[in-house]
């Protein structure tokens, strides 16, 4: 029986399953050295990052002096909401802590909700302006453009010279504004963004793995871009605009995902610069069920996708350095880079039978070193993140991280399928709406199960990621099975070998037993997020 079933997968009709194979072959590699340029950009900004980090302290730039009342600017704060009963107390009551002149100061709550909160948040919002701070509540009769419209019809009659953004699940400490406003003085900046924290980083795995995520991504990518001068991204929130940058740059729009990063890049292509403050840390909620964190995630990559198809041409006839313009386009790729790990994963199973069979491929199997240098970059690069961010070292503290790294890396490709449908739609410019990720201000373990936002039914993809971990098993069977067909003759006639399992030349096969460390990896990734959607919720 045995013999038979690996007869059936091993005959081929040659010169059809040649041309194939070619095929496959060519989309493999491409796909490989994709996510290895984009390992390389990341390794140039870990060199920028640690060079900065160097030489910040001797960093001088001219402040406004916030004790000259004659030199504190008119802010105004808009918060963008949309449902949120579990957190819109607490968000009203932190905002108004923030410590600066009443006199000098506006909030604009821009509501566009449609449940019962709007006359909750309408009521709170009364409460505050009665002890004399200057909040108002705007609502709309419809939500075109979802956030940016907001922000848009906000801005129109913003009072403020400079425009504070905070998400409903941020909590800036009382002091952000003294840290943030002075940067402007400087008449060329733009923005002011601040780094995200995460009040429940140790709620979950899934707290911890986005956590990770996101500190390389504030660390190594924000600060080792802005340290050259190379373009960043406004994060949609815990950031400072000048209202004469957006209206330069034309406005918010609401035709992509991520308005954020669409107005980032318009502004910065009108020669607007943006100041990172890595040690400014605006603490925030990270999404806590899997429903919440895969809808986050697609809006991202998403997102992401449709600005690289805005903006790539104006990127590359702009007078830009050719090293910023490289890393703009690997930028705007990041989420694209998803649908490159995807195709990777997918094709190389396949991959090790055609190796086997097929001799005069074996040579270009060395492309697979690419990935294995690619991970080897990350990993590096992520290290340097963690001790930073995590304020750790020793061989203990590396044990961790190894961990931590590997267990991110697999969930992220667990996660491929969902950002590789986002991506695919971004490209596309397949118009979708703008789904918030619900916030859950958990004050228990099981908190989460009583949230009237939270999606009810799992993800499309859970049947698929449930088939692509039961593939990706079959890939790590695979690095075995391999090895023991055998020719007998030139006949290509095909035997079970069970000799080979003990044959220390066929044992030893780095490409196979890298796959299978790989195929190890997305089996357990997408069992995670197979088993969170569908058993687990957290």
């Amino acid at each position: 029986m045995v013999n038979n079933l690996l007869f059936l997968v091993s005959k081929p009709t040659d010169n059809v399953l040649y041309a194939i194979s070619c095929i496959l072959l060519v989309i493999y590699i491409t796909s490989l050295v994709m996510v290895f340029f984009y390992a390389l950009a990341q390794l140039n900004l870990l060199f920028n990052y640690l060079k900065a980090n160097r030489s910040k302290k001797n960093e001088k730039c001219p402040l406004f002096n916030l004790q000259n009342p004659d030199e504190v600017p008119y802010v105004t704060i808009q918060l963008p909401v949309f449902n949120e009963k579990y957190v819109m107390k607490r968000l009203l009551k932190n905002i108004a802590l923030l410590e600066y002149p009443r006199e000098k100061l506006e909030i604009q709550v821009l509501d566009d909700s449609t449940d019962e909160t709007v006359i909750k948040t309408k009521e709170r919002i009364e409460k505050l302006a009665a002890t004399g701070l200057d909040i108002v509540h705007i609502t709309r009769t419809n939500r075109q453009g979802f956030k940016a419209g907001a922000l848009k019809e906000g801005l129109a009659i913003a009072k403020g010279e400079f425009i504070a953004i905070f998400d409903s699940d941020f909590l800036p400490e009382s002091d952000w504004l003294h840290k943030t406003i002075p940067y402007f003085k400087d008449a060329k900046i733009g923005v002011v963004q601040t780094r995200w924290g995460h009040i429940n980083r140790n709620y979950s795995l899934l707290t911890k793995i986005q956590a990770f995520a996101l500190d390389a991504h504030f660390t190594l990518e924000q600060m080792g871009r802005n340290s050259k001068g190379h373009f960043i991204n406004f994060n949609g929130t815990a950031g400072v605009w000048r209202k004469e940058c957006i209206y330069e740059a034309g406005n918010w729009e609401g035709d992509t995902l991520t308005e954020d990063l669409d107005l980032s890049y318009r502004a910065q292509l009108k020669g607007w610069q943006f100041k990172y403050l890595i040690d400014v840390e605006t603490p925030a909620e990270l999404p806590v069920v899997i429903s919440a964190a895969r809808s986050q995630q697609f809006r991202w990559n998403k997102g992401g996708a449709e600005n690289f198809q805005k903006m790539f041409r104006k990127i590359i006839t702009s007078n830009l350095s050719f090293k910023t313009k490289a890393h703009c386009v690997l930028h705007l790729l990041n989420s694209t880079m998803f649908l490159n790990v995807f195709i990777v994963g997918v094709l190389s199973v396949p991959m090790l039978y055609i190796k086997n069979y097929f001799s005069d491929f074996k040579g270009y199997f060395i492309a697979m070193s690419f990935f294995a240098i690619s991970t080897i970059i990350f990993f590096i690069c992520y290290w340097y993140m963690y001790k930073n961010v995590q304020q750790k070292s020793g061989f203990k503290s590396f044990i961790q991280y190894t961990r931590t790294f590997f267990t991110f890396f697999s969930v992220a490709m667990g996660l491929s399928l969902n950002n590789t449908g986002a991506v695919i739609e971004g490209h596309r410019r397949k118009r979708s709406d703008f789904v918030r990720t619900p916030k859950f201000n958990i004050k228990s373990i099981d908190g989460w199960k009583k949230n009237k936002y939270m999606r009810k039914k799992p993800s499309k993809n859970v049947v698929y990621e449930g088939i692509l971990c039961i593939y990706f098993f079959f890939g790590i069977v695979s690095a075995w099975l391999v090895r023991y067909i055998g020719k007998n003759d030139e006949n290509t006639n095909y035997t079970f070998n069970t000799k080979t399992l003990f044959s220390a030349n066929e044992w030893y096969m780095p490409f196979d037993s890298g796959l299978m460390g790989f195929h190890i990896m997305l089996f357990l990734g997408f069992g995670f997020i197979f088993y969170k959607s569908v058993f687990s919720k957290v």
